[in-house]
């Protein structure tokens, strides 16, 4: 068997809630039908169906998943608006070790994204979901973008940099190093529409020689800005423990970084002069009934609503996670794998890409992704 394989379609084997058990818990003769679908609606969002997700198949020769399907799950009903309910979740490719930095190209229609312990880069076209080595070595490679030009910009972790890849197929360094030190092991990137690189730099591809090159960090973890006309590196907070997935909000007024280390929580920046931060707090804990799980990569729709990926506390916890723009847990799209990045793509930016663990996932949408383009 290959390193790169695709797999097909899901099955869905879902436990429901019967009419009848139903009518024994309320009584008989007192269910009507509106009663019936609202409880059971409740019930699913509750948690009576939120861990499914560890019970569907994927592969060649599956049976189709009986819509709506059940794990994209609204916990608010402001969520509605964004399901779609003649779509389910795809696992569009399997066979990963630890799958990272989803990026569409617009202009090639293209998926990309990291396999960081393999060292490479996969792409996934849309035209015919192909899916083959884009780039290897890669640099042990997290975080992927695509500039306003339609350049790919990547965070290494292995060569603790992070680079763009010019269309003669050179390399350019945009930034390896502060005050004299390398970087810890950039992870996580956003582009600003003024040209600016926004990044993260937490340290974890130099913690082991399984996502990069083991050695001694030598920076207070932190987020960084590139500035476009002269290539000077700014420093924009170090008071996170761990800084990791990096986002704009739709407007490009606010900043969100999640923090995989204490408190496990996503923060909030305001945007000042477009170059600076302040007034930064939380924006959310990623704590959902005791559990606590830890939010990586994120990104934002139109809307203004964070869609960020969620794991590492099990079943009904795992996938993607999504918050209003107050900060609201609004929704989930469970997932049987730890979501590691998400982004959207697609012709009309309308398709949620996941990346989680061993696989790729996409789902359709009925909001659209924000976009520099």
């Amino acid at each position: 068997m290959s390193e790169v394989q695709s797999a097909g379609e899901p099955v869905h084997e879902a436990a429901t809630v019967s009419r009848d058990s139903l009518c024994a818990r309320v009584g008989p003769g007192r269910v009507s039908r509106r009663h019936f679908l609202a409880t059971t609606a409740a019930c699913s969002a509750a948690g009576s169906v939120v861990a499914q997700a560890q019970q569907r198949r994927y592969g060649p020769g599956a049976e189709p998943v009986r819509y709506p399907d059940p794990d994209v799950v609204a916990l608010k009903g402001q969520f509605n608006k964004y399901k779609i309910g003649t779509t389910c979740i795809l696992r569009l490719h399997t066979g990963t070790l630890w799958a990272e930095g989803p990026a569409w190209n617009g202009v090639g229609k293209y998926l990309v994204w990291s396999d960081i312990p393999r060292n490479v880069q996969l792409r996934w076209l849309a035209e015919d979901g192909h899916v083959s080595v884009f780039r290897k070595p890669a640099g042990f490679s997290n975080g992927n973008a695509f500039d306003a030009r339609g350049r790919q910009i990547s965070c290494e972790h292995g060569n603790r940099r992070v680079v763009r890849y010019e269309y003669d197929g050179t390399i350019t360094v945009l930034a390896d190093r502060f005050d004299g030190k390398p970087f810890n092991a950039p992870n996580d990137l956003a582009v600003h529409p003024d040209g600016s690189i926004w990044f993260t730099d937490p340290g974890y591809g130099s913690m082991n020689d399984y996502e990069g090159n083991k050695g001694q960090l030598l920076l207070k973890e932190a987020v960084y800005r590139i500035e476009p006309a002269s290539g000077k590196i700014k420093k924009l907070t170090d008071e996170l423990d761990r800084p990791n997935g990096i986002c704009f909000a739709p407007d490009y007024k606010k900043l969100y970084v999640t923090d995989t280390g204490t408190p496990r929580d996503i923060k909030v920046w305001d945007i000042v002069d477009d170059c600076k931060l302040a007034h930064g707090r939380q924006f959310i804990s990623m704590e959902l009934d005791g559990k606590r799980g830890l939010a990586d990569g994120i990104c934002a729709d139109v809307a203004g609503n964070i869609w960020s990926s969620a794991g590492w506390a099990g079943p009904g916890y795992d996938g993607v996670h999504v918050f209003s723009p107050a900060g609201e847990r609004i929704g989930m799209v469970l997932l049987p794998e730890v979501c590691s990045n998400v982004c959207f793509g697609g012709r009309r930016l309308n398709r949620l890409f996941m990346t989680a663990s061993r696989s790729l996932y996409a789902l359709y949408v009925n909001t659209r992704g924000v976009s520099i383009w």
